[in-house]
């Protein structure tokens, strides 16, 4: 499946930002939104988001299928998911490379795994699932990285380029979550960007970070002010190298007015359409 050519860049929706999202005419624009706060059988918020939906394209971003968890995704989660999607139509799904359920039990956080081949084998199977269940092709998110793991039998980037060969899963880049990684596990951010299969990379996300309140030297993907510089530089270099790609600027907390979201996707914007 290939990303429509009309998704340029776009904007996590916020219900703060429902009326000027909807009369907003920029060229490109979409929206997108996590499936878990929609998956309704009525009611404003639905119809709010079928509304946009009817002007703007959508993307469902999911936080709670917890793919790497050690059982198969919930099958009444994956249910409410599928009716959501047939019904606003998606032109994009994705999901994080993380867990965040354990015998039904869910847990408010995006969490590690060992990258073992047993893992990959798991987690390959669950989207495998997810995707035939859904009848549409999924992302996955690179995570963030706060603390070393041990036990890993694959690099981030191996991991992910196996996931997308074994299943055909699209790939999201979260570009913060590179920069902030970089920053806290030691490594270069630049080589990361540089490495990872471009032609699997289906949407990019950008997004700003904040320092860590205790005090330690950790970037945390606080998702509460603008994107940074450092963000912006491996953006570019991101797509000098692979072409553009669909482009979400997220804004979780914090939120400023839409007109200030609207200038930094402006941006993104721009420097897509400045590529050859």
């Amino acid at each position: 499946m290939n990303t429509p050519l009309t998704l340029g860049a776009g904007l996590g929706l916020k219900a703060d930002h429902y009326e000027a999202a909807y009369d907003c005419a920029a060229r490109g624009l979409w929206f997108e939104v996590h499936p878990e706060n929609y998956m309704i059988d009525g009611g404003p918020r639905l119809a709010w988001l079928e509304t946009i939906g009817s002007r703007h394209p959508l993307s469902l971003h999911g936080v709670s299928l917890s793919l790497a968890a050690d059982c198969a995704p919930d099958r009444e989660h994956l249910q409410r998911l599928k009716t959501l999607a047939d019904r606003v139509q998606p032109a994009l799904v994705s999901e994080h490379l993380t867990w965040s359920a354990w015998r039904g039990q869910y847990h408010p956080d995006l969490l590690p795994f060992p990258r073992t081949e047993e893992a990959l084998q798991r987690i390959a199977n669950n989207i495998d699932c997810t995707q035939a269940f859904l009848q549409r092709r999924i992302a996955i998110e690179n995570p963030s990285h706060y603390l070393k793991m041990p036990g890993h039998d694959f690099s981030e980037i191996g991991f992910l380029a196996e996931l997308s060969e074994r299943t055909g899963c699209g790939l999201l880049l979260d570009i913060n979550n590179v920069f902030l990684s970089a920053h806290n596990m030691g490594y270069d951010a630049n080589d990361y960007v540089d490495a990872f299969p471009g032609e699997a990379v289906v949407e990019v996300h950008l997004a700003g970070h904040s320092e860590d309140p205790g005090g330690a030297a950790l970037l945390i993907d606080s998702h509460d002010a603008p994107v940074a510089e450092g963000v912006w530089a491996l953006y570019q270099r991101l797509i000098r190298r692979i072409g553009p790609r669909p482009t979400l600027i997220e804004r979780d907390d914090h939120l400023p007015p839409f007109g200030e979201l609207l200038q930094e996707r402006d941006r993104a914007q721009s420097l897509l359409e400045l590529l050859p």
